[in-house]
C-alpha cells in the first residue's frame, strides 16, 4: 500500500466528524464498540482518506474465523455486513453528509 499522504482539509474535515462514530459492524449486531479508521480499497490501493469507515479492531484486522473481519475474511464480511461503500453510505447518511442511502 506503501505511504499515505496527509489529509487535505476537506479530508480531515470528514474524519474529524467520524471521529466518535462506533464500529459499524457492531452497530449492524446490535452492539456499541469503540472504532479506528478503515480505508476502502480498490485494486489494492487506499481510495483515498473520504472513502473511510469505522471498525473496530476486531471487524478491522481480526483473523476472520470467529468474527468476520474485513481484512481476515473480506468476503463473509461483506455477506454480513454489506460492501465497504455501502458502509461509507450508511455512515454519510448517518452523520447528516446525505440524506439517504443510494449505492
Amino acid at each position: 500500500m506503501g505511504p499515505t499522504k496527509a489529509p487535505t482539509k476537506i479530508e480531515r474535515e470528514w474524519l474529524d466528524l467520524i471521529a466518535d462514530e462506533p464500529c459499524q459492524a457492531c452497530t449492524k449486531d446490535g452492539l456499541w464498540s469503540a472504532a479506528e479508521v478503515h480505508h476502502i480499497t480498490s485494486a489494492g490501493r487506499r481510495m483515498g482518506h473520504l472513502f473511510t469507515i469505522k471498525l473496530c479492531p476486531t471487524h478491522h484486522r481480526g483473523d476472520g474465523k470467529q468474527v468476520p473481519s474485513v481484512h481476515g475474511a473480506k468476503k463473509s464480511f461483506e455477506r454480513r455486513y454489506g460492501t465497504q461503500l455501502e458502509l461509507l453510505a450508511e455512515l454519510q447518511v448517518s452523520v447528516g453528509v446525505y440524506d439517504k442511502v443510494t449505492v
